[in-house]
């Protein structure tokens, strides 16, 4: 077999002045119909039958059409869209460094996950012990997903011929330089397991041997320097001060990160101890959370709403140095708790003006300036001593179970993952994003700070009332490129609309429904593979859909996304009516965020990241079971709790997600409901209590919250409440109803405009309209066991004021229980 190489070498100056040199030596081969190529760098050993190669991804060429390799050759060198990687001191290529580094690294045998499949077009399913796997799916622009081999840092080939067939493939079309002696082996830790619970511990990395999960890891750092070559004086961050939108650039938003860090460092940051951050969205959060991974410390956030003892536990877990507060409020807390915090030795406030000296208590101005006379060789030895397969950041779980644990992310898992989400996504270089989740979720993390943060994107930090009322606003003034909802915030916007297509003409209101019934036929042609639209479409859509979409600001939202919890039937309908199908995200923390991300509106969760792999583990009749993760999105462990990490992470390096969910046959994810949630009834019946909860929700309008009771019961009960408004400064449930609500009461006869007045009359109409409802959805339970029996309306909403919800809106069922106990047991009394 003959290959011929083509090597290329050339010099070129670094700001620094350092003369830098790099060698490529690549042949090509491309794949798809020209849209989308893949440079291929192959080193072939003749006497063996098993090449080694070298695969560097090109992002697609947007217009660009040509089945000819030199010419598209040519084209890719011109545009320096080929990847590669220099170092000071070596020429060859870094991944023959990597390859020798991993060749000792101890055998990973007992470790291995299953081949996958390479049939084209749909996701092969394949035993797994007693799951099922799903692999070697299509991505939507029809790419063929490379198959994984043997994984976990050690690859395979003779131990003298180093690592076979990496792949060298980046996202977000960024130059793939690293700057100084960054070689890739010098990046890595050398570790024996895939997990750890110790703060400086190390993992080996689940690398495959091609395609993107085989993609050179980076660190934060080395990411940030990718988007300062490109986009350094582009817009970073925004955020209104004195009623005026304030700018960063992203120079100025490095710089910023590292005068914090210097400052960190001043104020004695130790390696791998922890900078607590705990204050609402803003710039300064994400200069604290960049700057502590800098300086060698482990950011992390905490809830705004947390109380002083789970600061305290926090604190204590990561062994804080440094906290970071918003203002007076948040500091209190933490001063009730800093005796307790033998490690602690400052406490900065970047919102307001302090109230008081304190020793160790700095303002944010004060802070930055401790640091100036760090020399910048001090913190840059700090950096250049980063490890990619270390612990970089700690994103807290919020604790309904029992105390927070710590999720120790690595470098590698935030640059890889977000990479292979925005390459899943087709984000481009004008992102867009409103940051008004907590940052200390990972959520928030991944929209507001990574994915901008890879293409050169813009934040814009909402008002801290977002949630309370303020948020469409933000949207308005931002018009998002992408937007994150949690199900909770989609069904308030479509509130919002309800309302405003309620108060308007009689015209009005017939055309809205016109156009929303053509745009939902639209849409369910795109679910069913059919691209025509009705008659009609293109005028509806100009004339009233994309005016809906402008009253809530999301008229140039590509790609309106909704995840952290499940989402009704009935939302996902109405955004689809008015040409705004979500697309469902699906993770949790311990997955660095995604591991399947819709892009297509057909109900499912998507299909994973390119370069991971899902698992339904021991499945049912109809294919559901235990949803698992594997890839390089898989967190280290938790800190400090081997138990808790050992359940989570089974002996083969699969991370077990607690929920229930099957593949179809072309590897989309369906989700059922978690296994902690199941309501196991004194029957023994196992009943996903989401289904019924949602048919609820759908079948009467009037209905805000459901919740099935029912756990070692003999039959099923609900609580519900009704839709009312909120205290736009507290976000406390309100008792009066929203016009939506009054209008439902209205057609029904009954002239209840409060929740009071529908609960102490007992409401004939409103409490018949309701088991009317419950009496639907019993009639496509499976078995009388799924069957609601009774049920009763509370006096108010579920709320994050009232401790319900949670910050990103999800229903905390165990303190629903504890609340409402003697409604519960009234229920089931004789």
């Amino acid at each position: 077999m003959l290959v011929l190489n083509l090597t290329v070498c050339a010099h070129r100056f670094h700001g620094d002045h350092n003369l830098l040199s790099y060698c490529k030596r690549f042949s090509f081969a491309f794949f798809g119909d020209g849209a989308a190529c893949t440079a291929e760098m192959h080193i072939v050993n003749q006497e063996e039958s098993r090449g080694q190669s070298f695969n560097c991804k090109r992002n697609r060429l947007e217009g660009v059409k040509d089945d000819n390799p030199r010419m598209m050759g040519r084209k890719s060198m011109n545009a320096k869209r080929c990847c590669f990687l220099f170092s000071k001191r070596f020429t060859s290529h870094p991944a023959l460094t990597l390859a020798s580094h991993l060749s000792t690294l101890p055998s990973t045998k007992h470790q291995e996950v299953p081949e996958q499949s390479e049939r084209k077009g749909a996701a092969g399913t394949q035993q797994h012990g007693k799951g099922s796997t799903a692999e070697g799916h299509e991505g939507m622009e029809g790419q063929k997903r490379t198959p994984d081999g043997e994984t976990a840092q050690r690859l395979n080939g003779p131990e003298s011929a180093g690592a076979a067939s990496i792949t060298l493939s980046f996202g977000g079309d960024l130059s793939s330089d690293t700057h100084g002696d960054l070689s890739i082996a010098s990046k890595l830790v050398p570790a024996d397991s895939l997990w750890t619970t110790e703060k400086d511990g190390a993992v080996r990395l689940r690398m495959g041997q091609s395609g993107p999960g085989a993609e050179p890891p980076i660190t934060i750092h080395q990411l940030f320097q990718q988007t300062l070559e490109r986009y350094s004086n582009r817009p970073a961050l925004a955020v209104k001060r004195d009623g005026q939108w304030k700018t960063t650039t992203y120079l100025e938003y490095y710089q910023a990160c590292r005068a914090a860090a210097k400052g960190f460092l001043k104020l004695g940051l130790q390696r791998f101890h922890g900078v607590v951050i705990l204050g609402y969205n803003s710039p300064e959060w994400l200069f604290a959370n960049i700057g502590a991974i800098l300086a060698g410390g482990l950011s992390a956030g905490i809830y705004m709403t947390s109380s002083p003892e789970a600061c305290q536990h926090i604190a204590e877990n990561c062994e804080a140095n440094i906290i970071v507060v918003e203002d007076h409020q948040q500091l209190t807390k933490i001063l009730k708790v800093q005796h307790k915090l033998p490690q602690l030795k400052a406490i900065l406030q970047y919102g307001g003006e302090l109230q008081e000296k304190r020793p160790k208590l700095y303002a944010w101005e004060e802070f930055v300036q401790l640091g100036s006379d760090v020399p910048d060789s001090q913190l840059d030895e700090v950096i250049a001593s980063q490890k990619v397969n270390q612990c970089c950041t700690l994103v807290y779980t919020s604790g309904t179970t029992g105390n927070s644990k710590g999720v120790m992310l690595s470098h590698d898992n935030v640059t890889w993952t977000m990479k292979a989400m925005g390459n899943m996504m087709d984000l481009r270089e004008d992102v867009a994003v409103v940051s008004y989740l907590p940052l200390n979720h990972i959520a928030g993390q991944a929209f507001d700070l990574w994915l901008p943060l890879i293409y050169g994107g813009s934040t814009h930090f909402a008002e801290p009332n977002a949630l309370k009322g303020s948020l469409i606003t933000t949207l308005q003034e931002v018009r998002p490129t992408i937007f994150l909802g949690v199900p909770r915030v989609w069904e308030k916007i479509q509130e919002k609309l309800n309302i405003l297509e309620a108060t308007s003409s009689f015209i009005r209101r017939k055309a809205t429904a016109w156009a929303r019934d053509i745009g939902l036929k639209a849409n369910y042609n795109f679910v069913n593979g059919n691209n025509s639209v009705p008659w009609g479409y293109t005028l509806a859509h100009s004339l009233v859909l994309r005016k809906i979409q402008e009253a809530v600001g999301l008229d140039r939202c590509r790609m309106p996304n909704t995840g952290a919890a499940p989402i009704s039937k009935n939302t996902l309908e109405y955004f689809m009516s008015i040409n705004l199908p979500l697309y469902e995200l699906y993770g949790m923390s311990e997955s660095a965020g995604p591991h399947t991300v819709s892009t297509q509106n057909n109900f499912s969760c998507g299909k994973e990241l390119l370069g991971c792999r899902t698992r339904i583990d021991k499945p049912d009749k109809d294919g559901n079971g235990e949803v698992c993760f594997w890839g390089r999105n898989v967190f280290m462990g938790y800190l400090n709790m081997k138990e808790k990490t050992e359940e989570a992470l089974d002996e083969e390096g699969w991370l077990h997600s607690g929920d229930i969910g099957k593949l179809d046959q072309k590897g989309f994810l369906y989700l059922t409901s978690r296994i902690k949630d199941l309501i196991i009834t004194a029957g023994g019946k196992n009943i996903p209590p989401i289904v019924i909860e949602d048919a609820m929700k759908e079948e009467v309008p009037i209905i805000s919250n459901a919740m099935l009771i029912g756990d070692r019961r003999k039959f099923l009960a609900m609580l519900l409440t009704l839709k009312c408004n909120f205290d736009p400064n507290t976000g406390e449930p309100q008792d009066e109803l929203i016009p939506e609500a009054v209008q439902f009461c209205q057609k029904l006869g009954s002239r209840a405009t409060r929740v009071s007045e529908v609960i102490n009359s007992k409401d004939s109409a409103v409490y018949k309209a309701i088991q009317e409802g419950i009496e639907r959805v019993n009639k496509r339970a499976e078995s009388n066991a799924h069957r609601v029996q009774k049920w009763t309306i509370l006096d108010k909403d579920f709320s994050i004021y009232g401790g319900e919800l949670g910050p990103t809106m999800k229903l905390k069922r165990h303190l629903v229980l504890q609340r409402y106990q003697e409604k519960i047991d009234a229920f089931y009394k004789l």
